[in-house]
Formats: structure tokens, sequence, C-alpha cells
């Protein structure tokens, strides 16, 4: 059974070390995270990889609380360049709510918090890439006015 989200009791914090094994719940909760991520691990290389994270000025680990528990996440990273005349751009990744609160906003709600974070940064762009098979999140982004302009390309090291 869902339970309704009430948008004005959400707040927005910076994740600490504390957080990590919610936030791995979290990453691990559809079906690409449950193939690829450790679920309920708390490996060494997601603790290393939190301090590299939070260690670097350029990040913010975003985490959505209701109630005081952890309900979402998202990584947002600044990243200067010279191009678009030396402009900085946000990419906005690992976007995660809740599997029980999906489709009451939040996610529309916390991903303009991570635009508002961008424009106070001075970003002129925010960018995020969704893996081809989320369809629904590809609507999704798209209603908040994303357009997909590029194509992607990754190679595994």
């Amino acid at each position: 059974m869902k339970v309704q989200a009430d948008l004005s009791r959400l707040s927005i914090r910076r994740a600490v070390r504390q957080d990590l094994p919610r936030l791995l719940e979290l990453i691990a909760d559809d079906d690409l995270g449950k193939n690829r991520e450790g679920v309920g691990s708390e490996e060494a290389c997601y603790a290393e990889a939190f301090e590299r994270i939070t260690a670097d000025d350029n990040q913010f680990l975003m985490v959505a609380e209701l109630d005081g528990r952890i309900i979402a996440m998202q990584q947002v990273t600044f990243i200067p360049g010279l191009s678009r005349k030396g402009s900085t751009r946000a990419m906005i990744e690992s976007v995660r709510v809740d599997g029980y609160l999906r489709g009451q906003g939040i996610g529309h709600w916390f991903i303009q918090q991570a635009i508002q974070l961008a424009r106070e940064r001075g970003c002129q762009l925010v960018q995020l890439t969704s893996d081809k098979k989320r369809i629904q999140a590809h609507r999704f982004y798209g209603s908040m006015g994303f357009t997909a302009s590029h194509e992607g390309f990754k190679l595994q090291l």
C-alpha cells in the first residue's frame, strides 16, 4: 500500500557517513541496481567512494528526508569548463526515490532542489544521463524540460 507523501514535510541536506547504508539500499532498489550493486553490503569500496565524494567541493551528495528518514538521494557534480564561454555545468547522477513513494511528486521536487543548487553555484547548464532501459525515467525528465539532445558513450575500464 502506497503512503501519500506531504511535500511540505520534505527537507534536503548533504549526506553524512552514517547515511551510507541507507544510500546503498536506495541505489539497489531497482532492477539495474540489484544486478550491479552489492545489495545489503557495505564493502570498503563504497566507504572509500563516499569519502572521495564528500572531500571534493565540486560534489554534493544530496539526500531528501521525510520525517527524519532518508527517502531519496542524488549526486550533483559541478564541472567547470572552457566551452560555452567558460561556463560551469551541473551533472545530476544516481537519482533514487524510495520505491514506496514513487509517483507522488517527490522526484520532481527533488530534481528542482538540484537545479536550484546549480543556479546558486552559478551553473549555466544542468545535465544528466539515464540508462536507455529506464523509459519511465526518460519521460519523467522530459516532463521537467530536459531534452535528449546528445547521444552518450561509455567505455568500461
